[in-house]
């Protein structure tokens, strides 16, 4: 004899309710149990009965599936606080910036997008970039320059024997 598949609707029989009530949460307790033990899941259930009463299953028990989940979640909440914590520092700063950008607008046109910009200050910012442009030219060669220097004078001085004879 095989198994029948049984149409699921609400039974109204109060005491064929109790029984198949019973007879389901033995099987959904033997498939959580079967389920545990093949996967070493951590399995955790609660049912309540028709007439309102809890019924619990957990593998190993119910209390010790439990504080892993409210662990978890307080581990969740302090991460997300954190975040949030985060996001308004970083929204704080970005006003300031923008506030300081607007600032630096008004005080200075030349930190105005090039194309807001009139044709002088076009030409104002262009001899303000030539002169930095040839700033940065004289301070390479000045490094360049005393880095020479500083080569030189690292370089060791040979001298032949002969020479060395003659200085004593």
């Amino acid at each position: 004899m095989g198994r029948r598949k049984i149409e699921m609707k609400k039974v109204e029989n109060t005491g064929a309710l109790q029984v198949t009530f019973s007879k389901r949460r033995n099987g959904v307790f033997k498939k959580a149990n079967e389920l545990a033990i093949l996967c070493g899941a951590i399995v955790a259930i609660i049912c309540f009965s028709p007439g309102k009463k809890p019924y619990s299953f957990g593998h190993p028990n119910v209390d010790f599936s439990r504080p892993k989940g409210d662990k978890k979640i307080e581990m969740l909440n302090k991460e997300l606080a954190d975040v949030l914590e985060k996001l308004e520092i970083a929204k704080r700063k970005n006003k300031m910036l923008d506030k300081s950008q607007k600032e630096m607008e008004k005080e200075n046109p030349l930190f105005r997008p090039i194309n807001e910009l009139s044709k002088s200050e076009v030409f104002e910012l262009k001899g303000k970039l030539e002169e930095l442009r040839d700033k940065v030219k004289d301070q390479l060669n000045d490094m360049e320059a005393s880095s020479s220097l500083l080569l030189l004078a690292k370089e060791p001085v040979f001298m032949k024997k002969e020479d060395f004879a003659k200085d004593i």
